[in-house]
């Protein structure tokens, strides 16, 4: 995960600068213009335990996708609510009467961050805020045929939460009407479960990379 955050980095550090040039090029300010626009891209998505309890797990891609309305306060400030499906989750490897398995989780959510929006400059946009996210569908694979049906018990629970109160924080590299955005979110509310299989009481945490149009 380090070396994708790394090389995503160095993506939005590159488009940056360009995006800086085609700004001072710019005579008309678009901070203070209403947009509307559409994106999509990928999450990269895992989950940390809340309680203490022996549990890990590997980072899973996932899709994500909606649109969002950009709304001025002024020059330097705004609001920035988005709507989105995005797909979360983990995945697993272990190993249960004696045969090993995999095991993958995938979350769909509908995804309404609220954003404050700090605009330094007509290219660069710096959000952050609160986000509500519905979960619409909770989906596990298995392989290994040997225990499937042991560690579906295993990893079955009943008692998770479906509404969940977020945090998001991020940047947009604004060109003209391309928008280019990276985002890291984490859950604020942990899942509710019960700590009786081995999907314990944990929270979300994902790394979101987009690529949208505004209009």
């Amino acid at each position: 995960m380090k070396k994708t955050i790394i090389l995503f980095a160095a993506f939005v550090a590159s488009f940056s600068s360009f995006a800086q040039d085609s700004d001072n090029s710019d005579n008309d300010d678009s901070r203070e213009k209403f947009y509307f626009g559409v994106k999509a891209g990928a999450n990269l998505s895992n989950v940390y335990d809340t309680e203490g309890e022996d549990f890990k797990a590997d980072a899973k891609l996932g899709f994500v996708g909606g649109a969002f309305i950009s709304i001025p306060i002024g020059k330097y400030l705004g609001v920035q609510p988005e709507v989105l499906f995005s797909q979360k989750g983990f995945q697993a490897t272990g190993k249960l009467l004696g045969s090993n398995y995999d095991f993958k989780r995938t979350t769909n959510y509908l995804d309404i961050p609220l954003l404050l929006a700090l605009k330094p400059v007509s290219f660069l946009t710096i959000l952050a805020g609160p986000q509500y996210s519905y979960l619409l569908k909770s989906t596990d694979s298995f392989s290994g045929a040997t225990t499937e049906a042991a560690t579906q018990q295993e990893f079955k629970n009943d008692n998770i939460r479906k509404n969940t109160l977020c945090f998001l924080g991020g940047l947009d590299i604004n060109i003209d009407h391309l928008v280019i955005g990276a985002r890291a979110g984490w859950d604020i509310q942990n899942n509710v479960g019960d700590g009786s299989s081995y999907t314990p009481r944990y929270k979300n945490m994902w790394y979101q990379a987009t690529v949208g149009l505004r209009f």
